[in-house]
């Protein structure tokens, strides 16, 4: 097989391997989202701004294949593991990013706000679980930020990292 046959093998593989693990991804979303609202619970926003990481980080993998060196896609062609690896960072990177909004380290006009529920004088276990489960944004515009970023968080492996780097740079 030649070089360019095997090459365009290899991406097909990896794009086949995206495609099952997105859908996989979509699906256990879409399961949580349906238990919740079966259940007429509250959605934690942690999923959603994870999810949404990774597949901002599926889609990153997708659009960088035609430019990847022949080593690296002969590696994940070859590999589930090496390609879950990438998204699954993007949905760390999108909850890291969303700790960032809610401490207001990162915030202005393009960032989403949130309602965060009080804490008692003396913090309890339960104003931890109320933050997790009942802080939301405070409008849907709000929410639809939330969603971009935590995409972005995905898409864009260094974007994360360098807010981290510039918040620690401020605070120094």
């Amino acid at each position: 097989m030649t070089v360019n046959a095997q090459r365009t093998n290899n991406i097909l593989i990896i794009t086949k391997r995206l495609i099952v693990l997105a859908a996989l991804s979509l699906v256990i979303a879409a399961g949580i989202l349906g238990l919740t609202f079966y259940y007429q619970s509250r959605l934690m926003l942690t999923w959603m701004c994870f999810e949404f990481g990774i597949i901002g980080g599926f889609v990153s993998i997708q659009q960088r294949l035609k430019t990847i060196h022949n080593d690296e896609l002969i590696v994940l062609s070859v590999s589930w593991s090496t390609i879950l690896i990438i998204p699954v960072y993007g949905g760390i990177f999108a909850l890291v990013l969303y700790v960032l909004f809610l401490s207001g380290l990162l915030g202005g006009h393009l960032f989403p706000k949130f309602w965060l529920p009080p804490f008692d004088a003396i913090p309890t276990t339960q104003n931890i679980v109320d933050l997790l489960s009942k802080t939301y944004p405070s409008t849907g515009e709000d929410l639809a930020k939330l969603i971009f970023w935590s995409f972005v968080s995905g898409f864009s492996e260094r974007f994360v990292p360098q807010i981290i780097q510039t918040v620690v740079k401020q605070k120094e």
